[in-house]
């Protein structure tokens, strides 16, 4: 097999992985997903600290399926390069506890996500994830948004 051939199959068989997480586990909550997805050394980071194993992924999934119960994902982008494949995907629905220092809302959201994810032996050991938080406050209440320190600044109109 020549070595371009090895290294789709690899990224494919990735992405594959990277797409049941993101459709199945944090999309559909089927957290029983997550031993056979994620190794038991996965390593995700994320702005509220490292998270560790599936145990910690399972944490963080949680908290976005409560935070936003009526939660669907659409999965915009995925790249894939041998063991890193790269994720875009929207979180969206309503804002009914507490998610990211930002109270609920009531307000329906949008929560653009981007994450590179390494995997290995076809499970997702590490992640860096970056979620647009600084939306979601502004969406939800408007005038403010976090900033370095958890510090309140006024929140800025998008350009154009």
């Amino acid at each position: 097999m020549d070595i371009e051939l090895a290294t789709a199959t690899i990224a494919d068989r990735n992405k594959s992985v990277v797409r049941r997480f993101v459709v199945e586990v944090i999309g559909c909550g089927r957290l029983r997903l997550l031993p056979e997805l994620v190794d038991e050394n996965y390593i995700g980071h994320l702005m509220t600290g490292d998270h560790y194993g599936p145990d910690g992924l399972s944490i963080d999934v949680m908290s976005y399926r409560s935070a936003l119960p009526d939660l669907a994902v659409t999965l915009e982008d995925l790249i894939a390069d041998g063991d890193v494949v790269a994720r875009r995907f929207t979180m969206r629905g309503t804002h009914a506890a507490p998610l990211f220092g930002t109270r609920a809302s009531g307000k329906t959201v949008a929560l653009e996500t981007i994450a590179i994810d390494r995997l290995a032996g076809g499970k997702l050991v590490e992640s860096w994830v970056q979620v647009d938080c600084a939306a979601l406050a502004r969406t939800a209440h408007g005038r403010r948004c976090l900033v370095g320190g958890g510090r309140e600044s006024p929140a800025t109109e998008s350009p154009g």
